[in-house]
């Protein structure tokens, strides 16, 4: 089948804006949640530096793929690259979400015990590690798009 009935697979400019668009949410997400040097005293903060600390160069190494794949007009469509891409794909992706929520709901957990006597968020932190985790979540919809791209294009090969 020709290319163009594959956008968002890899090796296509789709893939690589997803890819870009992946890297930059997580290194964001990364950079909000390390402003505030005390994110290691909570696990899910730490699994979600953890998680994006994965992200960054899987989705640069594979926009470097499509790049070059852009470059030279000539995509990769061997079936254990692409498996492995898919199968990459979907376990970050699926870890993504769950960094993303687990960040989340922690947040919102802080930010409702700050009501009562005891003030666990003090200051602009919450807001950080919201955004952390807005941006965490962002990434993981490029990751499930970019994913769902490539599992589309698997049956085919």
């Amino acid at each position: 089948m020709a290319e163009e009935e594959y956008p968002g697979a890899l090796g296509t400019s789709a893939s690589l804006a997803l890819r870009l668009g992946q890297a930059l949410f997580s290194i964001t997400s990364l950079l909000f949640m390390c402003f505030h040097v005390q994110f290691y005293s909570y696990t899910s903060f730490c699994f979600l530096v953890t998680i994006m600390g994965l992200v960054i160069p899987w989705s640069l190494t594979l926009a470097v793929v499509d790049a070059f794949s852009i470059f030279v007009k000539r995509p990769p469509r061997q079936v254990a690259i692409m498996s492995v891409v898919a199968v990459g794909d979907w376990v970050l992706s699926f870890l993504s979400l769950a960094a993303a929520c687990s960040a989340a709901s922690v947040t919102d957990i802080l930010i409702t015990s700050g009501h009562s006597n005891v003030n666990l968020c003090a200051g602009k932190i919450c807001m950080r590690y919201q955004l952390s985790a807005a941006m965490a979540f962002l990434s993981w919809c490029l990751s499930l798009a970019s994913s769902l791209c490539n599992l589309w294009v698997l049956p085919s090969l």
